[in-house]
């Protein structure tokens, strides 16, 4: 069932999403050559604590995983597409990170991914990120009210596929607000005009997520939890959380 939001849930959720940038941007700004996938998870951990917010990341067991998630932050380096665990891993000259972070403040949550670069960048990778988020921005776009969930999932896959990426089946955003996932699901790849109306108060994370390689296949590695490209290529994962409201998508996430 889809929870459609108060204007006065929605600005709680916005304080929400607020924690959730200032943890990437702190995420950001700290990973550098050296530093462990670990000291991140402190950085994001800190600016949840400064908050008084908690996160809906840490302890969180869907069916699919062997054990609760260990950590704040999905830190995916390189062939890594999301739910990657931190670990003792240091940053590399040329890495390609994806942070996935979460934030519940006041009984609401905020859910947003950013993907960057370590050093000195590849020029495929710039290109990577930047599709990544251009989809974003594009799925973002349609997400206004009148249109339907196909019409996001459409933005988002022609970009992704104009571009020659490979988009992994079957992950993509979700509905948010009391939980973390919520109904509906929203695909990045779909057909315009298809699946459930769009209505104020409705409230998506829209996260597209890219394959470098082309392909669309994926694996899940021995943690039970990180998804890696089954080409070895690299993959880029970018993520906001949008209300859809009469005067255009709001985004409660922004950085």
């Amino acid at each position: 069932m889809v929870e459609l939001k108060t204007d006065t849930s929605i600005d709680e959720m916005y304080a929400a999403g607020q924690v959730v940038g200032r943890a990437l941007t702190a995420v950001r700004e700290a990973a550098d050559v050296g530093v462990s996938l670990l000291e991140l998870d402190e950085v994001a951990h800190q600016v949840l604590r400064d908050a008084g917010a908690s996160s809906p990341f840490l302890g969180y067991r869907p069916s699919f995983a062997p054990t609760p998630f260990p950590a704040v932050i999905c830190a995916s380096v390189n062939n890594a597409i999301v739910h990657g665990i931190p670990n003792g891993y240091r940053l590399r000259d040329g890495d390609l990170v994806s942070m996935d972070f979460g934030a519940e403040l006041g009984g609401w949550v905020g859910d947003s991914a950013i993907s960057f670069i370590v050093g000195e960048p590849r020029a495929a990778d710039v290109r990577l990120v930047e599709t990544a988020e251009r989809a974003l921005a594009a799925g973002i776009a349609a997400a206004v009210v009148g249109n339907r969930i196909g019409d996001i999932a459409h933005a988002i896959g022609t970009v992704c596929r104009a571009a020659g990426y490979g988009i992994p089946d079957g992950f993509g955003g979700h509905g948010i607000g009391r939980r973390m996932h919520e109904d509906p699901g929203v695909p990045n790849e779909g057909r315009p005009g298809r699946g459930l109306p769009l209505r104020h108060g409705m409230v998506l994370a829209i996260e597209p997520m890219l394959i470098g390689g082309g392909t669309d296949g994926y694996h899940a590695a021995p943690d039970g939890w990180t998804l890696r490209t089954d080409d070895g290529s690299r993959a880029a994962h970018a993520e906001h959380t949008v209300a859809i409201t009469a005067g255009g998508p709001r985004i409660l996430t922004a950085r």
